[in-house]
């Protein structure tokens, strides 16, 4: 169903004004640590009624009552989102839930093992890309197809290995951030003038379970290397998240916004 006037929103009415986002439908996948998580949290204290999937019901339950405690509506939705089966059920649930969707946050990622090209299997490319390109891919779908009455937003997370490949090893990975960048800026050239305004974020170093788990011998020596000597955290990604999601950045239509720490500009 197509749109046939996308919702006027003016510059004007929200310089200087704080994020808000009383109300909103929110999905986050990937929910349930890291940047996900910080994400809820920042959309909840805003006001969001947030729904959260990922694969563990301990922490998707931890993260539900961290929302509540807030004063935020929350929902967990178990979901593998590199199996299509459960994936499809997400925007269903959360829809008969809030009744609308008007956010979604495309988190979940997966980062292989280390190891050169060559030395890495087939089943290892088919657990990256089903993850990181698939999911990503039948998410927007599901997403797209539930936000076209009202409008929406959609915010993809990349990674600035697909604008230059940091990590040696890390080749299936970076080529997957990479599509998932070229991706998001085909669907918001799609969508733009139905209402669906679709971006990306592609944060550098952060400290996540998955920097963590990425078997880098020296996180200092990282740190130093970039221009504000420091790691990133969650929470500066959540905020960027967080603008691009708002009406605030109504003029920001198929950007990737990289939230790394000056890397990208070395």
């Amino acid at each position: 169903m197509r749109r046939e006037t996308p919702p006027k929103t003016m510059a004007k009415s929200v310089v200087g004004h704080e994020c808000s986002f009383d109300g909103k439908a929110v999905l986050i996948t990937g929910g349930t640590s890291g940047i996900g998580q910080a994400t809820a949290l920042a959309f909840a204290r805003r006001g969001a009624r947030v729904a959260v999937a990922g694969r563990s019901q301990e922490r998707g339950s931890a993260v539900v009552e961290a929302i509540e405690a807030v004063g935020a509506e929350a929902l967990f939705v178990p979901a593998d989102v590199s199996r299509a089966s459960e994936l499809e059920m997400i925007v269903p649930t959360v829809v008969e839930r809030f009744g609308r969707l008007d956010i979604a946050f495309n988190n979940a990622g997966y980062q292989e093992p280390r190891a050169l090209l060559a030395e890495q299997p087939a089943t290892t490319y088919d657990t990256v890309f089903d993850t990181n390109v698939r999911a990503v891919f039948l998410a927007m779908q599901a997403e797209i197809r539930a936000m076209l009455p009202t409008g929406g937003v959609i915010v993809n997370n990349a990674s600035v290995s697909g604008v230059r490949n940091p990590n040696p090893g890390l080749a299936l990975y970076s080529a997957s951030k990479a599509a998932v960048i070229s991706m998001t800026k085909s669907a918001a050239m799609e969508y733009a003038d139905q209402g669906i305004r679709i971006n990306a974020v592609s944060p550098g170093r952060v400290t996540t379970p998955m920097m963590l788990a990425s078997k880098i011998a020296d996180m200092k020596a990282v740190a130093k290397g970039l221009p504000l000597k420091r790691m990133g955290e969650p929470e500066e990604v959540a905020a960027a998240v967080l603008w691009l999601a708002s009406d605030a950045a109504s003029f920001v239509i198929g950007h990737n916004l990289s939230v790394d720490g000056g890397f990208l500009s070395q």
